[in-house]
């Protein structure tokens, strides 16, 4: 752990996904304007952003973008900027690089907008800062145990050693762990990247055999919505989140 805790002033959202798992619903709107429990997705994201003090957002677009351009003007905080990929759909890691100068030289958020996930008394934003190190990790990943997940199956993504370092989950290799969709990246991990269409898989695997991809066990509840039948479960745990105990 850092003796100065660092909170990322910049986030990266992942907003340009085709959602043909969520059709006919995004037939006539983007993927992150499902709305989940009277919310779009996008926003469970956004409001926990601008919750831990973030200042400005970058969401990509492609699929429906102006509708998703339109919403994310109506928002104050955090400051939104959208990287273009109208022409290309550059998936996950090509995505995040053509957002670079947008982005910055420092360690920022990076969120998927088709999940979201319901804090504990801390914020998972804030013990995602307080852990990160950027003398040990280039990538810190939010994780979640499955008894914690809604909408997600029985795959496993990662486990994790004694030090908090990640690995990739096999069976008979311990707890596995859910990768939450959140984390803080350190824009070096893309030093010398190609700027193609790739998945975010391939820094992951990068960091993973340096031996600085770690990962943080999450508090609370993490919600996926990845087809129609899953916002109604979605709906009832962010239902039963607000009852006051």
């Amino acid at each position: 752990m850092t003796d100065k805790i660092v909170v990322p002033h910049t986030a990266m959202v992942l907003g340009a996904g085709l959602g043909k798992r969520m059709r006919p619903i995004t037939d006539t709107i983007p993927k992150p304007m499902v709305p989940v429990a009277g919310k779009p997705l996008i926003d469970w994201g956004l409001d926990s952003l601008a919750a831990a003090g973030v200042a400005k957002a970058v969401v990509n677009v492609h699929y429906l973008a102006g509708q998703l351009e339109a919403h994310l003007g109506q928002r104050k905080n955090p400051s939104i900027q959208i990287s273009d990929e109208r022409g290309e759909l550059l998936e996950s890691g090509g995505g995040i690089i053509k957002a670079l100068p947008l982005l910055g030289n420092d360690p920022f958020y990076l969120v998927n907008s088709d999940t979201f996930w319901l804090d504990d008394s801390e914020p998972n934003l804030m013990r995602l800062a307080t852990a990160f190190d950027p003398s040990r990790m280039d990538i810190l990943l939010m994780l979640a145990a499955h008894d914690q997940a809604t909408g997600h199956g029985d795959k496993s993504d990662f486990t994790i050693d004694g030090d908090g370092r990640v690995t990739r989950f096999t069976e008979g290799a311990g707890l596995g762990y859910i990768y939450a969709g959140v984390g803080i990246l350190h824009p070096r991990i893309f030093d010398g990247a190609d700027n193609d269409a790739h998945s975010l898989n391939r820094e992951f695997n990068a960091a993973i055999a340096a031996g600085r991809l770690f990962g943080l066990p999450m508090r609370g509840q993490w919600l996926t919505v990845g087809t129609p039948d899953a916002i109604a479960p979605a709906a009832a745990v962010v239902a039963r989140h607000r009852v006051p105990a």
